[in-house]
């Protein structure tokens, strides 16, 4: 598995980080665009999935929210310490259980949802993650389920009870 050392950034905008280029070509160059992340700061740690945005002036990026940086205590100008690691998910993100077993109970469900992009994939898994509560997380995967299979394709409509 490819994994990077631990290697210190800071913000290079509001909501992004510059990565060295050695460490972003040795995830590009095997062809991986997307990673597991663990950041840390001052004792706190976090991991999340994320994407190795293309180059832009001949430095590789990656997204790193409002939320992370308020967890791990981020202002602007602050170091921070990262670790990349190859993402062996199936969707670029981990699949939370409640949605992958409405998945894997409804067949036609399924092979709409692998049909679509991963991007929208991914789009879906965050929708149903979001929600604390298990039993949300089921109902929720259970409408999803059934609009996809309905042909809706609005994720501003993904939730909604018809």
């Amino acid at each position: 598995m490819l994994k990077s050392e631990p290697f210190e950034v800071t913000l290079a905008t509001k909501q992004s980080i510059i990565l060295p280029e050695a460490i972003a070509k040795l995830f590009t160059d095997n062809n991986h665009k997307r990673v597991k992340v663990t950041a840390s700061h001052q004792g706190t740690s976090i991991s999340y999935h994320a994407a190795l945005l293309p180059k832009k002036n001949g430095l590789t990026t990656m997204y790193f929210s409002n939320e992370k940086q308020k967890t791990l205590g981020i202002f602007m100008n602050d170091y921070f310490s990262i670790q990349l690691i190859e993402d062996q998910t199936k969707y670029g993100v981990e699949m939370p259980e409640e949605l992958d077993a409405v998945l894997m109970s409804d067949h036609e469900a399924f092979s709409v949802f692998e049909s679509l992009t991963p991007g929208r994939q991914r789009s879906i898994i965050y929708t149903i993650k979001r929600y604390k509560s298990i039993q949300t997380r089921v109902d929720k995967a259970l409408i999803l389920t059934e609009n996809l299979k309905r042909g809706i394709t609005d994720p501003k409509l993904w939730l909604k009870q018809f």
